[in-house]
């Protein structure tokens, strides 16, 4: 069983930046694929951006440019680079795991099936 620990999160102004990390445990190297989640007050949960075992990554269109996800595979540790980051951007954020597939079908497995973290608050004020 993969154990997901984020971290990162913060109060920004917007335009600001923030860095998440997540640190796995209990991970067998090769089966599983992370990425990161986000849901919002209200709103459905959402998959933000994927990487897959062959360093392929997705990220859903309203990230584009802004986000940048990255992994150390020494460390079993996940990170999002979030730039620009917009009110819309308010959400927890959760790391999660999935048994590898292609990053574009991951980003959706991730949210339907992805095991994950407990989540970090990310709050961008205007």
């Amino acid at each position: 069983q993969v154990r997901l620990v984020e971290s990162g999160g913060g109060s920004v102004q917007s335009g600001g930046s923030l860095r998440l990390s997540c640190v796995a445990s209990g991970y067998i190297g090769g089966t599983y694929c992370m990425g990161w989640l986000r849901q919002a007050p209200g709103k459905e949960r959402e998959g933000v951006a994927a990487i897959d075992d062959d360093g392929h990554t997705s990220y859903a269109d309203s990230v584009k440019g802004r986000f940048t996800i990255s992994q150390d595979s020494a460390k079993n540790t996940l990170y999002l680079q979030m730039n620009s980051l917009e009110p819309e951007d308010t959400a927890m954020y959760y790391c999660a795991a999935h048994p590898c597939v292609d990053s574009t079908l991951l980003i959706r497995l991730l949210v339907s099936s992805g095991g994950r973290g407990q989540g970090t608050q990310v709050t961008v004020s205007s």
